[in-house]
């Protein structure tokens, strides 16, 4: 466990080390890096919020590593979708805050994808939406992207 601690670490490092970033701003274009990211994170959450655990399960890996600045270290697919199951589906519902998806290339594994994301709760307008910051890495195996770590980090009420 220490061991992929530390990979983990070193390869947040690297993503940091003076790797710019690849911005919708900057001219990618489809077929990007950043579209691929993109569109990854779109089909993410479009399955987190209609409660498709089919494909959220098919896009995460089995060891997945989930940080949550409130509910701590989850590690493993099944924990990660009981836990959607439990207290995601027809709860919540999360946004990507547009403007704020930065993706960096990770030589020879795939993407590390930085943002903000919203949450609300559906049929509760009296509920002050959430906001938080995220990091994802996403793993390139031949072609197939999967979802191997996760941080969730900095919640709190939006501000209005």
């Amino acid at each position: 466990m220490r061991l992929k601690r530390v990979l983990f670490l070193t390869l947040l490092a690297a993503a940091f080390s003076g790797v710019r970033p690849v911005h919708a701003q900057s001219g990618a274009q489809s077929g990007s890096l950043f579209e691929t990211v993109r569109a990854l994170d779109s089909e993410l959450f479009q399955a987190y919020n209609h409660c498709d655990l089919t494909t959220l399960g098919a896009m995460v890996s089995a060891d997945l590593e989930f940080y949550h600045d409130q509910t701590g270290l989850s590690v493993g697919r099944d924990l990660f979708i009981a836990a959607i199951k439990q207290n995601i589906c027809g709860k919540v519902e999360r946004t990507l805050v547009p403007g704020s998806l930065e993706v960096y290339p990770l030589k020879g594994y795939g993407a590390v994808e930085i943002g903000v994301h919203r949450f609300r709760h559906p049929g509760h307008p009296e509920d002050t939406p959430g906001e938080a910051k995220f990091i994802t890495l996403w793993r390139n195996q031949n072609g197939s992207w999967t979802l191997t770590r996760a941080i969730s980090y900095d919640h709190e009420p939006l501000k209005q």
